[in-house]
């Protein structure tokens, strides 16, 4: 699974060919959690409260980024990397 972001301890991944709706793993340790591009919902699996922030903080600023590397997994070409929070 391409990583496409990393920041304070946090991995960004995005699967190719993944299922809908249009996602992004994000993995804090032992923690992991599935979030939707579009609502910024966890669709999957849970992340500590401050993390949670930090990730819905970082997919608001990066949603076209996001969107943009979601068809590019569809279509298996290679994914952009996206800037870390700071």
């Amino acid at each position: 699974m391409p990583e496409i972001s990393r920041f304070f301890g946090i991995i960004i991944r995005m699967y190719y060919n993944e299922h809908v709706p249009p996602h992004f793993h994000a993995q804090y340790g032992e923690n992991q959690a599935e979030i939707s591009i579009e609502t910024l919902e966890v669709i999957e699996g849970k992340l500590p409260n401050r993390v949670l922030g930090l990730v819905l903080e970082w997919a608001a600023i990066h949603r076209a980024e996001l969107r943009a590397d979601w068809e590019r997994a569809r279509k298996e070409e290679p994914l952009e990397p996206i800037q870390p929070l700071e």
